[in-house]
């Protein structure tokens, strides 16, 4: 029969036993049902009658005996040759998936403000580019649908303070205190800290994280009934630092930045009323890339770095 005759004979993928596939390719390989059972491990009456459902499964008796034994029938040795290839393939899907930083190319696109990105560059990129070097970060900006850009597959991870929504995970990676950076001539640059009552009397510079609000900090004030008045709103973090020189106005920021931008005898960073408290920064991601093998990677490579492994 023509194999294409034949190919039009198979019965569909969803009416056939995918456990015979095994048992198959070993009474093929063997041209034995004695040897074909130990191979799997199965006894000889159960090999048999494997034997006996692919042939009523495929309409073809496979192994004939012969005078030196059982022989392949035409169909089966198409069917042998057919397995050789296919299997290798089918193990490939069902193992784990492989990932070799130093060789892969994959494209990993990550989103934070521009605190967060600053945390993380530096020593993370120079990590990731040292395992990975044909690899490529891409950052985007924070916006307001951002976790829904995360749930739609257009961002793989996300560096944020605060608690994401449903149905992303998360691991908190460190937490962070606010100061106020503050131009070092202004009434208050002298404290050792502010209390909340002269932080709200202050001309204030918000970042616009989300809505026009700074995240943390506004949510903690307005939770405590003492919303601060925003005299200027930025975008970024940066900008809020670069605008205090010079001005009355007072930016809050994480610490660790607020030091970094201070300009000795500009600008001054004072503690932030304790009441503003301190903040968690977490990654978070879409569940299906829990087990993706390259995403793990990144994950890892981001929880090593910032604990200074």
């Amino acid at each position: 029969m023509p194999y294409r005759a034949y190919a039009l004979c198979v019965p569909r993928i969803e009416s056939v036993d995918l456990n015979l596939l095994a048992p198959l390719h070993a009474l093929l390989e063997e041209r034995h049902v004695s040897r074909a059972a130990e191979r799997l491990h199965m006894g000889q009456p159960s090999m048999s009658r494997a034997l006996q459902r692919l042939r009523a499964t495929l309409g073809d008796e496979l192994l004939v005996r012969g005078p030196s034994g059982y022989q392949l029938t035409p169909r089966a040795e198409r069917i042998r040759a057919e397995l050789q290839e296919a299997l290798p393939r089918l193990e490939h899907v069902f193992s784990g998936e492989a990932f070799d930083p130093a060789t892969a190319a994959r494209t990993f696109r990550l989103a934070g403000t521009d605190y967060t990105v600053s945390v993380l560059t530096g020593t993370l990129l120079g990590r990731v580019f040292a395992q990975s070097p044909a690899s490529t970060v891409l950052f985007s900006r924070w916006h307001h649908g951002v976790f829904a850009d995360a749930e739609h597959g257009l961002v793989d991870l996300l560096i944020h303070g605060g608690t994401p929504p449903p149905p992303l995970r998360t691991r908190v990676l460190f937490e962070e205190g606010y100061s106020c950076l503050i131009p070092s001539h202004h009434p208050l640059a002298q404290r050792a800290a502010l209390s909340l009552e002269d932080y709200l009397g202050c001309a204030h510079i918000v970042v616009d994280v989300t809505d026009g609000r700074q995240g943390h900090v506004d949510r903690r004030l307005e939770a405590l009934g003492s919303p601060r008045r925003a005299s200027v709103t930025v975008p970024y973090h940066a900008a809020a630092a670069a605008a205090v020189p010079g001005s009355s106005l007072v930016a809050t920021l994480p610490t660790d930045f607020a030091v970094q931008q201070a300009v000795p005898g500009v600008t001054t960073v004072v503690p932030a009323p304790p009441e503003i408290g301190a903040m968690s920064y977490a990654m978070s991601w879409h569940p299906r890339l829990d087990d993706d093998a390259a995403h793990r990677w990144l994950r890892g490579t981001i929880v090593a770095t910032l604990d200074g492994a």
